[in-house]
């Protein structure tokens, strides 16, 4: 493991050289849209220019397969009644945290046509499961729950995702850099769609707390309704099929971190402090 900032080029060259690293799978983001909202310039540095030096880092050490990845909410919202977004979708984010993730595929491509440098993308959907950061949806309601806190709710709550396993995303990260098609977009989706509120009520069912602890607090700006991802290339193409439904698998989660109590306190502290 090595510390460090994804945009420092001295030290991403001497760890591509020092480890003789063949293929990068890139994960270093922010990801966080209400931080992104409140304070645009850390996404730009880490997503954006992050994103360049690491790809031309990378072509010079002779990286062969790299996968950049992305999310769904480069394309923007999606109708209620539309089908979901096939890889060759227009690109219309609507936060300065998508739009930072947007640029970011636009330099992978780029890197492609000028340089030659067939990196790969994947696009995935929301992600849940243990250690994931309690900023995020379902660990913050977690953790709140077991405080006996509410819980908040943006809006009415009918906004929906697709939810993604972790295990699910990895096992397709890992099949991508395999054997994916150099310089080919694929879309990770997991099996439900589901509305924000039916998640929080999920949570607070499996934590055996009332649903009274939620609380709906004034929306974001610019917030997305829907989004939802086609992936039936990457299934066809390389086997990948996620199979951990939400109903199972969130309150394996919701066990996971009450299992987990002094590495959830320690997360939470550590966001607090900033």
């Amino acid at each position: 493991l090595v510390v460090g900032d994804v945009g420092d080029r001295a030290l991403v060259d001497r760890v591509l050289r020092d480890h003789g690293v063949r293929a990068v799978v890139h994960l270093a983001a922010e990801t966080h849209v209400d931080r992104s909202i409140a304070g645009p310039d850390a996404f730009l540095r880490t997503n954006v220019l992050g994103t360049a030096t690491l790809l031309s880092a990378a072509r010079a050490a002779g990286v062969a397969r790299f996968v950049h990845m992305s999310t769904d909410e480069v394309y923007g919202e999606l109708a209620p009644d539309a089908a979901p977004w096939r890889e060759d979708a227009p690109l219309a984010p609507r936060s300065p945290y998508a739009a930072s993730k947007a640029a970011a595929d636009h330099l992978v491509g780029a890197w492609r046509e000028t340089h030659g440098y067939a990196a790969m993308i994947v696009r995935c959907t929301n992600n849940y499961g243990p250690y994931q950061s309690p900023e995020k949806l379902i660990p913050l309601c977690i953790s709140r729950a077991l405080h006996n806190e509410p819980l908040p709710v943006y809006g009415d709550g009918r906004q929906v995702r697709t939810w993604l396993h972790v295990d699910d995303c990895c096992d397709a990260l890992e099949r991508v850099l395999d054997a994916g098609d150099p310089g080919a977009v694929y879309h990770v989706a997991g099996p439900d769609e589901v509305p924000n509120l039916a998640v929080v009520r999920a949570i607070l069912a499996a934590a055996g707390r009332p649903e009274s602890l939620i609380a709906h607090v004034t929306d974001r700006p610019g917030h997305d309704r829907r989004y939802a991802l086609d992936a039936s290339k990457i299934a066809r193409e390389l086997g990948v099929t996620p199979r951990r439904r939400l109903v199972d698998a969130l309150p394996e989660t919701v066990a996971w971190y009450v299992a987990h109590a002094a590495w959830r306190e320690a997360a939470l502290a550590r966001l607090s402090a900033g």
